[in-house]
């Protein structure tokens, strides 16, 4: 009789028997400590786990880890215990047993240099992290900027069930009877403030409402982005799980959903790689163009799709653009738009917006319930009301004819730039011709860009080297794209100029900004890094070109000069010319294989296909 029970139905002590082999299936018995001797590896870990006081018959349930990423630090992951008790509660009332355990925790505002520079290192944590603990699935609880991009990638790695969480959106704030929200307003209102517009009282007073509640920002920058792409990859719940309130009961009750899932997931042995596919990442990229989303949402979704081994390659700035011609912008919020994510939780939230695309999709993509997502579209059944046509507009009334996030090339970006067309200010200057006025990194900017004295007007093109992945002084593509207005111009009225960067800018910002310019200027091979001050520069969106107006030959003259004073055989002449020098510890690793923007600006080992390269200035 004994020999013909199941594993699952042994006793308890039956793992113990030296004549019966361990069989790392599930829970305890996966991912041994390796002693050489498996039967004590398990005895020992059962000795520690029942120290907190867990019985057999709960050790001997799927295992559902939850990570943690809580932090004094990070006020958009507030929420975060709350969601664990909730999440604990849907997975033990389906079976599962529950056990948190921490990651790194990263918010935009509190990482230095940027947060940006430590997304593969969360993302590495998260992958070690669920591949070192006995979890049968895992649920990932991220909401920041970084965060959401990092667990996925290092889940996809890892290849275990992995769902996640989002804590969601804050709440909109309120000033002088207007509603205020982070962060579009934030940099809405400082620009006014610089330009004289604003009071001091005025800035301080808002300071106290742009962030009335934990959440993470209520328009649809990074966070809110990725939170609807994550929707589109049918990893999360569509209704709610991307939209409602991080305050709300509603982000609890799918908290708990999450955790029944988990279970589900489990048992199925649904690991994202077998669920994602081409076909989830065109309808992220559909929805990316559809949301008018975050710049910094292209980057994160390249690096994602790099980490699956049957997608690796095959999602490209190209695709984007090809998809972006075919896709309208749809949803009115800040900053392409003028509401807040509260208001298409409240207008019917992805279900609505998915009904809306349906043409556009790839309705047979599987999801995290192992449903089809039109599937999971035919259970929801939206039915359209007044709100959600004014909040998500229908594909024959959009809010912008398509291309809202556009890929740029041509001698200036032979591997590609972007930019947001639909937050630009002045659409004249989508198709603007102007003199170039250099700024050779972040401290260059600051010292020159209020000088009275700088030779700049309105046509200028304000240009912004070395804020590349590797950067001149400080590695992490920080988000200082959005270059300010230089005081006195911004004194005469003028709200917006052609900005470009190799660099990031916050998805909560708006303007005629081109960003990710790659090859970056800290590389020798770069054209960005020889820009000159004076020189002119040709931004035309509609043929997809940005241009140096030099010749082949001047270019080509200009890069093997610099290259001899990175070389040091001819005298520096600034930031533009820094020899990188050997680093330590995680930067130097960063700054040795952190790929270029259209790679996702991942480490090139972390790829699916486990790319190992020499560094980018001849370090091994």
């Amino acid at each position: 009789m004994a020999d013909n029970q199941n594993e699952d139905s042994a006793p308890p002590h039956a793992d113990y028997l030296l004549d019966r082999p361990i069989q790392p299936v599930r829970g305890m018995r996966q991912g041994l400590p390796n002693y050489g001797d498996p039967h004590f590896a398990l005895f020992l870990r059962k000795v520690f786990i029942k120290a907190l006081g867990y019985s057999e018959d709960a050790l001997g349930r799927p295992i559902i880890g939850i990570v943690n990423t809580f932090s004094g630090f990070n006020p958009c992951h507030a929420n975060v215990p709350q969601l664990i008790d909730a999440a604990k509660r849907g997975v033990q009332l389906h079976g599962g047993l529950a056990i948190d355990f921490p990651t790194i925790s990263v918010h935009e505002s509190f990482s230095s240099p940027t947060s940006m520079f430590l997304r593969n290192l969360m993302s590495m944590d998260t992958e070690e992290m669920i591949k070192a603990q006995p979890v049968d699935a895992c649920i990932v609880i991220g909401g920041c900027d970084k965060t959401v991009p990092a667990q996925l990638m290092g889940g996809i790695s890892a290849n275990k069930p992995v769902l996640p969480l989002i804590t969601g959106p804050m709440m909109p704030g309120s000033f002088q009877g207007e509603r205020i929200g982070a962060c579009t307003d934030c940099r809405n209102n400082w620009a006014a403030y610089r330009g004289g517009n604003l009071e001091i009282e005025d800035i301080a007073a808002l300071n106290e409402e742009l962030a009335p509640t934990a959440g993470t920002c209520g328009v649809m920058g990074t966070a809110s982005t990725m939170a609807c792409v994550t929707a589109a990859l049918g990893m999360i719940p569509l209704r709610g799980g991307a939209t409602a309130p991080a305050v709300s009961s509603a982000r609890l009750r799918i908290a708990e959903q999450t955790g029944a899932n988990a279970v589900a997931a489990a048992l199925a042995k649904r690991t994202p790689q077998e669920i994602l596919s081409e076909a989830s990442f065109h309808n992220a990229l559909t929805v990316l163009q559809a949301i008018g989303g975050s710049t910094n949402g292209i980057v994160h979704i390249l690096a994602i799709a790099n980490r699956h081994p049957a997608v690796h390659g095959k999602i490209t700035l190209d695709l984007l653009d090809d998809i972006g011609r075919q896709t309208p912008l749809l949803v009115d919020l800040k900053p392409s738009g003028n509401n807040y994510m509260t208001d298409l939780h409240n207008a019917g939230g992805m279900p609505a917006l998915f009904e809306r695309l349906r043409p556009l999709l790839k309705l047979d993509a599987v999801t995290i319930t192992g449903q089809t997502l039109g599937e999971a579209l035919d259970a929801e059944n939206f039915r359209p009301f007044p709100l959600s046509s004014q909040i998500i507009r229908p594909l024959d009334n959009p809010l912008y004819p398509a291309s809202s996030l556009v890929v740029l090339r041509g001698n200036l970006a032979p591997d590609g730039a972007v930019i947001k067309a639909s937050a630009s200010k002045y659409r004249n200057l989508l198709n603007h011709r102007g003199k170039a006025v250099v700024f050779a990194g972040p401290q260059n900017l600051a010292n020159r860009i209020d000088d009275p004295n700088l030779e700049v007007d309105a046509d200028s093109v304000l240009v912004l080297q070395g804020i590349g992945p590797i950067g001149f002084l400080n590695p992490g593509m920080p988000e200082a794209g959005l270059i300010p207005i230089p005081r006195k111009l911004a004194a005469k009225g003028v709200g917006d100029m052609l900005r470009l960067s190799d660099g990031r800018m916050s998805g909560t910002a708006g303007g005629s900004i081109v960003l990710h310019i790659s090859p970056e200027a800290a590389l020798p091979e770069s054209v960005l890094g020889i820009v000159q001050t004076g020189d002119y520069i040709v931004c035309d969106v509609e043929k997809r070109l940005l241009s140096l107006e030099v010749s082949d030959d001047e270019i080509q003259r200009r890069i093997a000069d610099r290259k001899q004073r990175l070389d040091g055989t001819k005298e520096s002449r600034g930031p533009a010319d820094r020899r990188r020098q050997p680093t330590r510890g995680y930067r130097g690793l960063y700054e040795r294989c952190v790929t270029q923007a259209q790679d996702g600006v991942d480490f090139d080992f972390l790829a699916a296909d486990g790319a190992r390269v020499v560094g980018k200035f001849g370090q091994p």
